[in-house]
């Protein structure tokens, strides 16, 4: 496989920025769990296989199951997500598919589960996400 460009050696800055995203996220108020299913659905809507890998790994060291993630992609059909991380995975799926849009239906209910700092902190977390599956997959990174 043909190399291609490594964003933090070709441009340092624009890496600081993206790592900068992710130092506010790891202060925000999500809970470690929450942030990597949302990287990981993400990663997986989006078929990053990097990001994929990696965020399974980071979500088993966090105390997260591996029967959890083993059915993440249809967490709908599962009884093993809370009502929090139904509304957290519905959005991550609708921003992540964002052609369609964010649904009125998906948004409310969001925001009767969570402040506005915290549903901020949510909707940056995906987008960040999203940018990284996007740097991934473009420069095709590889699971080590």
């Amino acid at each position: 496989m043909k190399s291609r460009i490594r964003i933090n050696i070709a441009d340092p800055e624009a890496y600081k920025a993206m790592m900068a995203l992710e130092k506010y996220l790891s202060q925000s108020r999500l809970t470690p769990i929450q942030k990597e299913l949302i990287k990981v659905r993400a990663s997986q809507i989006n078929g990053c296989a990097y990001c994929v890998d990696m965020h399974i790994k980071e979500a088993l060291e966090a105390g997260e199951s591996p029967r959890r993630l083993a059915v993440l992609s249809v967490w709908r059909d599962t009884p093993f997500f809370t009502e929090e991380e139904q509304a957290i995975l519905a959005l991550t799926e609708e921003i992540t598919l964002i052609a369609n849009h964010v649904s009125d239906e998906t948004y409310e209910r969001a925001a009767k589960l969570f402040d506005e700092q915290y549903l901020a902190q949510i909707i940056m977390a995906i987008n960040t996400i999203n940018a990284w599956n996007r740097i991934g997959i473009s420069t095709e990174m590889q699971p080590a």
